[in-house]
């Protein structure tokens, strides 16, 4: 999957070195609900427990070549909130220093047709800390309306004390 700018491929090995300039800023795992990568190890080990599969994707920029976030979807045996059989939860996050450029909007549209017109999710779900606006203004600009719903989501790194605020898009599938 790919625009002019970015493309979403699979991650690899050899991409720990990126991950961890990027996943080492406790700006981002933060936000996302991850403590930040130690070391380039610790990214090669997140990479190979979870992001090697079928539903995680690196976000790489074409100009450099190298993958500067990452995107994926969740099944509902998985997903940090309550959704349906036959729906998904998205997430994704980007570097830093590529915030406020629409990469994440790109890369999130990008997804959302593999969701819909692959996949066939009947609505795609996602979530986002409440302190995070610039997320939720991803999932708006990409569709998704606010359901006005806040959940408890334990299994991230400070779900415990913030809620993460619910959105959904309806796929009319």
């Amino acid at each position: 999957m790919q625009t002019d700018r970015i493309l979403l491929r699979r991650w690899e090995d050899s991409d720990a070195e990126s991950l961890f300039k990027y996943a080492s800023d406790p700006d981002i795992g933060t936000r996302a609900g991850w403590p930040p990568h130690q070391s380039v190890e610790d990214s090669l080990t997140v990479i190979r427990t979870f992001f090697r599969n079928d539903a995680t994707w690196a976000i790489v920029l074409k100009e450099t070549n190298e993958p500067i976030g990452s995107i994926g979807y969740l099944t509902q045996d998985v997903s940090n909130i309550p959704i349906g059989e036959n729906d998904c939860e998205v997430g994704y996050w980007v570097a830093k220093p590529y915030w406020n450029q629409g990469i994440c909007t790109e890369a999130l549209r990008l997804l959302l047709n593999y969701l819909i017109n692959e996949k066939h999710f009947c609505d795609i779900w996602a979530d986002y800390f409440t302190k995070n606006h610039a997320s939720g203004r991803v999932m708006q600009k990409c569709g998704f309306k606010d359901t006005g719903k806040l959940h408890q989501c334990s299994n991230l790194v400070g779900g415990d004390k913030d809620m993460v605020k619910i959105f959904k898009l309806e796929t009319n599938i």
